[in-house]
């Protein structure tokens, strides 16, 4: 399972999110940290990048090569997995309220329009003006 991931030369990275039931420092299981891998992946590259602060910050070992940054998520914490699905909410959060806001503006350009067409067909009648 690999995590396409950009870095700050825009070379395509790989973030490979290993489950080891084993010896585990949280108490996710393996489908909530798949859940998690899941969406991290279909993240844009800011997000993404993010993502990786999130890991560098907490000191997470994360082991890089000419294939990508390779991270073992049964290690982190669950304070750096809460703060990882804090961010990821955020970001799906950010989509819907994108989408929404795009289409508020495509109804309310599709109002105007129509409203401009109504002024310019509305007819005259001179016998209303002479009353």
């Amino acid at each position: 399972m690999n995590l396409y991931i950009y870095d700050i030369k825009n070379h395509i990275k790989f973030i490979r999110l290993l489950f080891i039931i084993m010896s585990s420092e949280n108490t996710y299981s393996c489908d909530e940290l798949e859940k998690i891998k899941q969406s991290i992946e279909i993240m844009n590259k800011q997000d993404q990048i993010e993502i990786l602060k999130v890991l560098s910050k907490h000191l997470c070992k994360l082991n890089e090569n000419k294939s990508g940054v390779f991270v073992n998520m049964s290690y982190l914490s669950n304070e750096v997995l809460e703060e990882m699905k804090k961010y990821i909410e955020y970001t799906q959060e950010k989509a819907t309220n994108l989408a929404t806001m795009e289409y508020q503006k495509e109804e309310f350009k599709k109002s105007l329009l129509n409203e401009k067409e109504d002024k310019d067909n509305t007819l005259v009648s001179y016998s209303s003006l002479q009353s």
